[in-house]
């Protein structure tokens, strides 16, 4: 008697220097759960951009996301884009229709919005985002959509973006909500933080790090200390690996 032929799923992740990524870890202990022995998720680790067609041209993949610092690079590799893909400019989940064309979603909307609105019931009406690669596009997005006024801090600031060194007491006292949405704590880099008069925030502040690894970073230490409510970036992470399943499943 014939066996019965199991067809194989792949999904993975796009990225450069990923060994540390949440998503694989996740997904396979998912599987194992959920006992989807037909399924698996990889790392592709890619020093350039210009791989991605060869990932995306595999016959055996079924759903990919896309992290640091491709989120928005990924972008002319697809055929079709969400409207907040569009808008964002910034995709981290792709989809494989039936077809064979991709399409570019962002789930990390979802897993924001959803992680800060469970932080607090009242949400404060100005924010400072810190960084301005791919995830503060969501992150803004978000802010958009909740009325709240955003203000972006870079390194490199462009048009009505600041600087850190704007960044003063004043600016904290109006704006309670800060978003690190930069790359500065990561490990293995956990002694650096984003650069802020700390001793200006206090407990009427909310510290939202989109970093999951460490637990805890210095910047949101720091805003501990000093009695500010604070969360990591896991249950963003949760939230937007669960939305990207059910666009894969779809």
């Amino acid at each position: 008697m014939a066996s019965k032929k199991i067809n194989k799923k792949v999904f993975g992740l796009i990225g450069r220097n990923i060994d540390y990524s949440f998503s694989k870890n996740y997904f396979n202990e998912k599987f194992r759960r959920d006992q989807l022995a037909n399924c698996s998720y990889e790392n592709f680790d890619l020093d350039s951009i210009e791989s991605i067609p060869s990932i995306l041209s595999q016959s055996n993949l079924s759903g990919l996301n896309v992290t640091t610092p491709y989120k928005r690079d990924v972008i002319r590799f697809l055929d079709y884009l969400s409207e907040p893909s569009k808008k964002m400019q910034a995709v981290n989940t792709i989809r494989f229709e039936k077809d064979g064309r991709t399409t570019g979603h962002n789930t990390d909307v979802y897993g924001f919005e959803e992680s800060l609105t469970k932080l607090k019931s009242l949400l404060p009406k100005k924010a400072l985002i810190l960084g301005s690669g791919g995830a503060s596009s969501a992150v803004a997005f978000v802010l958009d959509k909740l009325e709240i006024h955003y203000q972006y801090v870079s390194r490199n600031p462009k048009n009505d973006q600041i600087s850190y060194q704007d960044v003063n007491a004043d600016l904290l006292k109006n704006h309670k909500l800060i978003i690190n949405a930069s790359p500065v704590g990561t490990f293995p880099k956990i002694n650096l933080s984003p650069e802020l008069p700390y001793d200006e925030i206090n407990e009427t502040h909310i510290l939202f790090d989109l970093i999951y690894n460490p637990k805890e970073t210095l910047f949101l230490k720091e805003g501990k200390r000093r009695g500010a409510i604070i969360s990591n970036g896991l249950k963003m992470l949760e939230y937007q690996a669960e939305k990207s399943w059910e666009i894969w499943n779809k």
